[in-house]
């Protein structure tokens, strides 16, 4: 099961706080798989295989505040373990090209992995950080950063970013946390320019 978190609605489409969402779309537009809408799970649901394996992508609709409200909700019918769960967000305080997996973990105070912490009672869960940067160093009110979207120097190294972490992603599910952290942890060398 991967999730990604992010906020619904098109005013927040292809923000750098919906990183998540961009993943997951990704994903699906890779592996040919559709969207549908799981009200019961305050969720879009879409089944995928990465390689070999069967994956449920799920984008929580709840607004990224209460994700944890959806993820326990699909992990609980679905019986998903723990380990098996790998939640992709935004994190300010990572540079815009770096990306992070890692087995466990706190929240690193996103509010995102706090409600899902907090909904599955749980912190051992592998999630997967997609670096957007702060504005300035310093700044602590962030929300016009996150919630706005790249420019087009920017736009272009977050299309090799996603790349990248789609890759990541396919060698978690297939080989496991330990691989797909040491091949594709770091920072995502930008495009070359013509």
């Amino acid at each position: 099961m991967v999730v990604g978190l992010g906020n619904p609605g098109s005013e927040y489409r292809n923000t750098r706080h919906n990183a998540g969402f961009m993943l997951l779309d990704a994903l699906a537009v890779s592996s040919g798989s559709g969207w549908r809408s799981e009200k019961k799970f305050f969720s879009e649901l879409a089944e995928c295989s990465l390689g070999s394996t069967k994956c449920l992508l799920v984008k929580p609709q709840t607004f990224m505040n209460l994700s944890g409200k959806a993820v326990a909700a699909v992990a609980g019918y679905r019986r998903v373990e723990i380990g098996r769960i790998l939640v992709v967000v935004d994190d300010a305080d990572l540079p815009l090209g770096t990306i992070r997996l890692r087995p466990e973990g706190g929240s690193g105070g996103h509010h995102g992995l706090d409600s899902v912490i907090a909904h599955l009672a749980e912190k051992g869960f592998p999630r997967l950080r997609l670096g957007i940067a702060r504005p300035q160093s310093g700044v602590r009110d962030i929300a016009n950063h996150v919630l706005g979207r790249f420019d087009d120097a920017e736009w272009k190294l977050w299309e090799s970013v996603l790349q990248q972490a789609m890759g990541q992603v396919q060698c978690w599910a297939a080989e496991g946390i330990a691989p797909a952290m040491n091949r594709f942890n770091g920072t995502v060398k930008p495009p070359q320019s013509v």
